[in-house]
């Protein structure tokens, strides 16, 4: 009889083991994910990044990226740059047609000022809630912390919750604001860097012009939108000459996607700016989302990436490091950062320069624009530009690399569990809106329940326009007009215009 021992079957490590809990997650959450989103409207951000924790070192301790060693930076940069980079593509390809060029003045007021400001304005924070980083280091962590993030972002704005309570417009310039800023914190870091590690501030000026803006920004948009534009002029011949299928039209959002990021990071451009302007230009003239429309290929992916992504985050995440009073870290400090900057980032240049954006209507819409995995992506790659971090730091430049991603990691955290709820939120507002609307009306409301049989309701209106969507149903309402009794009844009536019916 042959006796074989456990050991020589089992291969417990730490591949099989990320597999599992990667995959495990998915499984779990597709059979649940319609109850999970449209009862409770919770998403996989939120859900994944919450099973991370749970399975990470400060849960079960299954799944553990820092056990890694020395790899784990590298692993977190290319997994983050891989769904970042996808998540852009595949938003470039799904914005409608020219979309950026007869919206470029509200994509400019919406991204530049905005960036600037809270660029500006949260590396003031920064620096009064933490003295021991200069006001440059402080513009190296706000950067990270600048864009938002094109994954939450998607998440958000293209649930069934928000594709019927948040307008169209609003949530196709919350997803081209989102993917564009998070190409352009390049230059807010670049500068950031170079003015920590150059010894002359001309040298870092000169440095930030060239490559930061010219080489790895403008280089990055044209060397994507000449991938996008030849591809797309490639498969239209070769479809026309019958050498190409439906299926390898699909494949080509993983594939130009790869290929993007594969030849613009080679040669150290941005190669997130570049997936993005890749998947515009391949769909500028529309032709490969005709070919495309009918397939969910791309939503499988990005759903299943978008999964595994924020489970590695919530095991990523270092909960120790949030408390460390000998680098001037406390949860006391990090909470009062993340709720300035929830307020101050971005809610208040947006408020400010909405009327200039043709896309955003209202200060409600306004708002809830300005509510980060980017986070993430932006801080890895600005410690591998910094010294080794060391413990205690001895200059300037180690302490930003040590303090760097627990206050990066927290703000991360923090608007997970924001942007979790903020659809719901901004659902309640608009409802409360209303509620106030309707007691602003000249007739008393009690007038309206005196005599029912004569008059008009909501509920009645609404039944009969079932067709009507949320926004139409709003302006339909907004036209109803309160006519004086007649024809011997003491109720009166609400009617509609006939442009409204």
């Amino acid at each position: 009889m042959v006796f074989i021992e456990s050991s020589e079957l089992l291969n417990i490590s730490a591949q099989s083991l990320a597999y599992i809990v990667l995959g495990g997650f998915v499984v779990a959450f597709s059979t649940v994910s319609v109850l999970a989103k449209d009862k409770f409207f919770v998403n996989e951000v939120v859900l994944g990044t919450a099973f991370g924790v749970a399975v990470g070192p400060y849960g079960c301790g299954i799944f553990d990226p820092h056990s890694w060693g020395s790899s784990t930076q590298t692993v977190t940069l290319e997994v983050m740059r891989i769904v970042l980079a996808i998540g852009l593509f595949i938003i470039g390809v799904e914005l409608p047609g020219p979309y950026m060029a007869r919206h470029a003045k509200g994509l400019l007021f919406m991204v530049v000022p905005t960036m600037a400001i809270g660029w500006v304005t949260v590396a003031g924070v920064l620096r009064a809630l933490f003295p021991g980083l200069n006001f440059v280091s402080c513009l190296a962590v706000a950067a990270c912390l600048t864009p938002t993030d094109p994954i939450i972002c998607a998440a958000i704005v293209g649930g069934k919750f928000a594709v019927k309570h948040v307008p169209l417009n609003l949530r196709q310039i919350l997803s081209a604001e989102s993917a564009a800023n998070d190409g352009l914190a390049y230059p807010f870091l670049s500068i950031s860097i170079y003015l920590t590690v150059e010894s002359s501030k001309r040298v870092a000026f000169e440095k930030w012009l060239i490559i930061g803006c010219l080489y790895q920004v403008i280089m990055g948009v044209v060397i994507g939108a000449v991938l996008g534009l030849a591809f797309s002029w490639l498969m239209k011949r070769s479809l026309r000459r019958g050498f190409i299928d439906r299926e390898s039209y699909v494949a080509q959002y993983l594939a130009l996607a790869f290929l993007t990021i594969g030849i613009v990071s080679t040669i150290g451009s941005d190669d997130l700016l570049a997936a993005f302007a890749a998947g515009n230009a391949l769909s500028w003239d529309e032709h490969f989302n005709s070919q495309t429309e009918d397939e969910l290929f791309a939503t499988v992916i990005d759903r299943v990436l978008n999964c595994a992504c924020f489970v590695y985050i919530g095991a990523w995440l270092r909960f120790d490091t949030f408390n460390d009073p000998s680098l001037g870290i406390s949860l006391i400090r990090l909470t009062v950062f993340f709720i300035a900057i929830l307020v101050l980032r971005r809610i208040p240049s947006i408020l400010l320069l909405y009327k200039w954006i043709p896309e955003i209507s209202s200060w409600q819409e306004a708002l809830f624009s300005g509510h980060f995995v980017g986070a993430v992506f932006i801080s890895t790659l600005a410690l591998t530009r910094l010294p080794e971090p060391r413990y205690p730091p001895e200059t300037q430049q180690e302490l930003l690399a040590t303090t760097l991603q627990p206050i990066v990691s927290f703000v991360v955290l923090g608007s997970i569990i924001i942007h979790g709820l903020s659809i719901p939120f901004f659902s309640m507002g608009r409802n409360v809106s209303r509620t106030l609307s309707r007691s602003t009306r000249d007739v008393p409301e009690w007038m309206f329940w005196i005599n029912q049989r004569g008059a008009v309701y909501k509920d009645e209106e609404k039944s009969r326009k079932p067709d009507l969507d949320l926004e139409e149903r709003l302006e339909y309402e907004s036209r109803a007009e309160i006519v004086p009794a007649s024809g011997g009844s003491s109720t009166p009536r609400v009617v509609h215009s006939p442009e409204a019916q």
